[in-house]
């Protein structure tokens, strides 16, 4: 039974990876390569190097991709995973399909802006799918590690130095306006990128204090299935002895608890504080 579970749990992440990936390449194809702004990554740079190597795209991207993986063994051993190999080999595959569906795909808004904004949005959108299942895409995420490795650089900051350099390509061939998109763009990615990831993360802690307090506990424990702590307090003005019920939950959990509240006691008194990140025994909630 445990087998059959964690084959299931297996098998729903690599469907999200699939459909993080499948993000991704709809916005390298759409956005990044009709508005030619090179966005820090590897689809970025392949976008410069078309125009001095006469291959496609996906072509390109997946000799990139696998020399990084090459790279990345040598250097690195096995420290991203079959998730990073899996990504790096799926998004070439579906610029591919792409590129045979959509010959010459022109530029859907018919500005470079509107593309990199384009392009900023829905890959970063892909890339929180893929982080928070702790995979990665790949590309030039190796090249950082590697400076994190052998360099000392903070990953972050070396993620952000190789992006920067992808863009900073654009210089060979293009105006500076797109020179200016592809730098705006890459940190814009960064940006937004933080921003999904912590709103896949965001929990609240609901602090409850009420006179019907066995009826909310059997709502949290045995109807919502969440955790709870009891705190013993005391009303600075009544001293009166009080119990506080402190919980976390996601933010539809804590839709249906309001809800359920009012109808329970609508007089209790509850304040909630937005929690970014829950650490345990068992890891990262």
């Amino acid at each position: 039974m445990e087998t059959r579970q964690h084959g299931l749990e297996q098998l729903r992440e690599y469907l999200l990876i699939t459909l993080g990936t499948l993000i991704a390449a709809v916005a390298v194809y759409f956005f990044l390569v009709p508005s030619h702004v090179t966005v820090g990554s590897v689809s970025g740079l392949v976008v410069v190097l078309t125009n001095f190597i006469p291959l496609s795209v996906s072509t390109l991207t997946m000799i990139i991709n696998v020399a990084l993986l090459i790279f990345g063994f040598v250097t690195l051993g096995r420290e991203f995973g079959a998730k990073t190999v899996y990504t790096s080999l799926l998004l070439p595959v579906f610029l591919g399909i792409f590129e045979y569906l959509f010959p010459n795909q022109p530029s859907i808004t018919g500005d470079p802006f509107l593309d990199m904004l384009g392009d900023v949005l829905v890959v970063s959108l892909g890339q929180a799918i893929l982080f928070n299942l702790n995979a990665s895409s790949g590309g030039l995420d190796i090249i950082a590690k590697f400076l994190n490795r052998y360099f000392h650089m903070e990953l972050g900051q070396a993620i952000t130095a190789v992006g920067f350099c992808a863009a900073l390509s654009s210089i060979l061939v293009y105006d500076g306006k797109i020179v200016f998109l592809s730098l705006l763009g890459t940190w814009l990615n960064g940006l937004v990128l933080d921003h999904f990831i912590l709103g896949f993360h965001v929990k609240k802690r609901v602090c409850i204090i009420s006179h019907k307090q066995e009826e909310i506990l059997d709502l949290l424990l045995r109807e919502m299935h969440c955790g709870a702590t009891l705190y013993e307090s005391e009303g600075a003005y009544d001293r009166q002895k009080r119990t506080e019920i402190i919980t976390i939950m996601d933010r539809s959990q804590y839709a249906k608890l309001v809800s359920r509240l009012h109808e329970i006691d609508p007089l209790a008194f509850v304040t909630v504080y937005t929690v970014n990140e829950v650490l345990s025994r068992y890891g990262t909630r």
